[in-house]
């Protein structure tokens, strides 16, 4: 069965039994979701660092402690994703498929809007998306704007980039903005030196993406932001998605969109 044709049950069962592969383009209209959790002591912290930021950290659920599913995501936090990174005082120690023998009953997970989502609209309306083409992770970058600190948490933003040929830019705009709950319309559109993104073939984070003749690059805010925040703030744990690694959520992308 191709991507497309996945149910987000059917695609979590396939992450569950091993497969690992970024999720964009799967499971179409159906909200993907970045994952943080965190010990509990840390999670007021982080809460109020997400909502300082709402466009790189837009919150769509917040489990118990120890909770392993959500109301919008019916699997297992700790197995139904592709791919998870795990962090002590910082630091990126693991990258694995699985994360049940180092889950804790102290965890909150946080399950973040992912622009993912709105690329299902994005082509429907024609407008292209390159690393779907390219059957490639998206390009995402650190930029050198700060996001609002909060606690014990602070960091810089991270975007997501897209090529749009430059005569659909502003129907990039239009769509995405009607999806605040999964970053909305784009921070930035042209020069990626105004981010302090030096070179675009190198991003921190997923793959490389052409930008063609005519198309100009767009950027949205993106959820791998909370991981810089662990980065840079250095909790002794947390546990996140590889980039590009989604949770596929059961709710409808049409459930975050405004008028």
């Amino acid at each position: 069965m191709k991507p497309t044709e996945l149910s987000p049950a059917q695609a979590r069962a396939l992450f569950r039994g091993g497969l690992r592969v970024p999720t964009s383009g799967y499971s179409p209209g159906y909200a993907q979701a970045n994952l943080i959790s965190l010990p509990r002591d840390l999670a007021f912290d982080f809460l109020l660092f997400a909502q300082r930021n709402p466009k790189a950290c837009p919150v769509l659920d917040v489990t118990e402690p120890g909770e392993v599913s959500a109301s919008v995501f019916d699997g297992d936090l700790r197995t139904d994703l592709p791919a998870y990174r795990v962090y002590r005082d910082g630091k990126l120690v693991e990258e694995c498929a699985d994360v049940t023998d180092l889950w804790r009953d102290d965890l909150v997970s946080f399950l973040i809007g992912c622009s993912f989502t709105f690329e299902t609209p994005l082509l429907e309306a024609g407008v292209p998306v390159r690393h779907i083409e390219a059957g490639t992770n998206a390009a995402m970058y650190e930029t050198d704007r700060p996001c609002r600190s909060a606690g014990r948490f602070s960091g810089p933003l991270v975007v997501s980039m897209r090529p749009i040929p430059a005569g659909q830019v502003a129907d990039a705009v239009r769509i995405t903005s009607r999806y605040p709950a999964v970053h909305g319309a784009p921070v930035h559109v042209g020069d990626p030196a105004a981010l302090g993104i030096a070179d675009l073939d190198r991003p921190d984070y997923g793959d490389p993406v052409e930008v063609r003749k005519g198309e100009v690059p767009v950027f949205w805010a993106c959820g791998v932001t909370p991981q810089a925040a662990v980065i840079a703030s250095a909790p002794e744990f947390a546990i996140g998605h590889a980039p590009g690694h989604m949770a596929i959520t059961d709710a409808r992308d049409t459930e975050y969109q405004v008028p």
